[in-house]
């Protein structure tokens, strides 16, 4: 098995701006990574499966959920400490992180702030533990950047919901227990509803033929005349915005997750370039190699600056939907260009799955574009500057 060498890079000592809670939540994280992903990462998305036998090992590490608080089985973490450990997990790899971002910011998150304290106590000891995973049901085949449009819907039948409709592009739905699902009631608002599996009528057929997040389950959520009872709906919020403030959550653990695939691939070039010699030096000594370096380390340093001050905004309750925007579309767009770069560093052998660098860019191209496209993003940007809105 590979040895895993990774050092991580604090070009501005931004280890002096944690805490030590931090720095433990990070490094338990980190070392969980090193012995229980790193080994068996490669192999897992050469075959385009899930390592399901880490599922226990994401929970005790605090990875489902560390926000909640602890009454519910969650950490009761602050989000600083939940952007280190998505941070870790996908310097692991991308899918990983989704698994446990999914479970933590749009399956825990919705439960935990618009469900009824029957549901909190249902679902959240369960998902905290890995006991239950989840998925969640927003994006439909012809509704992804404009779920709004969405045709997913249940009807009140009295005793129970009536759901109909389809979900794509679902991590863990292939597994997944449980299904937050957003849907249109019969007067057009959308709300949240928890389905279970073995609801008869919902199934989860698996997607393949990925070239990203192979190691990643990704699927579908069929719901036909699917009986929810109503102790299922979410009664806190309705309305597109309650789906939305869980991307939030999800996006801000993106922009954490980016910088440790942009790290792993920074970490990985510098090695190979002190270690690779052509026409008698090692390559690391080239004017052209050393600016690829500089300019990784001096975007991964930005970008550590950047989601560092979002997690205090975070804490502080302060932080905007379109500041997390942000810190989503440049801190994903960033790593993707480290991922390139480095690929390039590595010529012939940045492709082979004995480095970690082909297998982040291709996981990247999909993180670039799902929870907001890189576009979609800009245009957030663009409207929170301005004040006018290019979406219509």
């Amino acid at each position: 098995m590979p040895q895993d060498l990774f050092q991580a890079p604090d070009y501005y000592l931004l280890d002096e701006l944690l805490t030590e809670e931090h720095k433990l939540v990070r490094d338990a994280a980190r070392e969980w990574v090193k012995r229980e992903v790193s080994p068996i990462i490669e192999e897992y998305a050469q075959k385009a499966e899930f390592p399901t036998q880490i599922i226990n090992g994401l929970a005790e590490i605090g990875a489902f959920g560390p926000y909640i608080p602890v009454e519910y089985g969650g950490a009761g973490l602050d989000q600083v400490s939940y952007g280190l450990i998505m941070q870790e997990i996908e310097r692991g790899d991308s899918g990983v992180r989704s698994t446990a971002s999914v479970q933590s910011s749009l399956v825990m998150y919705p439960i935990w702030k618009f469900g009824s304290e029957d549901q909190r106590q249902k679902y959240l000891p369960k998902l905290a533990s890995g006991e239950y995973m989840g998925c969640f049901g927003l994006t439909e085949p012809d509704f992804g950047s404009n779920p709004g449009g969405m045709v997913t819907n249940f009807k009140d039948k009295g005793d129970y919901y009536l759901l109909n409709g389809a979900k794509m592009w679902i991590s863990n739905a292939p597994f997944a227990d449980i299904a937050v699902v957003w849907a249109k009631n019969e007067e057009g608002r959308i709300h949240g509803l928890i389905v279970e599996r073995g609801m008869e009528g919902f199934s989860t057929p698996e997607t393949h033929n990925k070239w990203s997040l192979r190691a990643s389950a990704t699927g579908e959520l069929i719901f036909d005349n699917v009986k929810v009872p109503k102790e299922n709906l979410l009664p806190g919020k309705s309305g597109l915005g309650a789906p939305l403030l869980c991307l939030d959550s999800a996006r801000y653990g993106i922009a954490w997750g980016a910088i440790g695939a942009a790290m792993d691939c920074y970490d990985t070039a510098l090695r190979y370039s002190q270690e690779r010699i052509q026409f008698d030096k090692p390559i690391g000594a080239f004017q052209l190699q050393q600016k690829k370096l500089a300019e990784m380390i001096t975007e991964i340093t930005k970008a550590q600056l950047l989601t560092w001050r979002l997690g205090v905004l975070r804490n502080d309750n302060r932080a905007t939907s379109a500041q997390i925007s942000m810190a989503k579309r440049n801190n994903v767009d960033m790593a993707l260009k480290i991922a390139r770069d480095a690929r390039q560093m590595l010529g012939g052998m940045g492709i082979t799955g004995e480095y970690p660098i082909m297998r982040h860019m291709m996981n990247l191209e999909s993180v670039v574009t799902y929870e907001g496209t890189h576009d979609i993003h800009l245009l957030i940007t663009g409207m929170d500057v301005t004040g006018l809105n290019a979406f219509k």
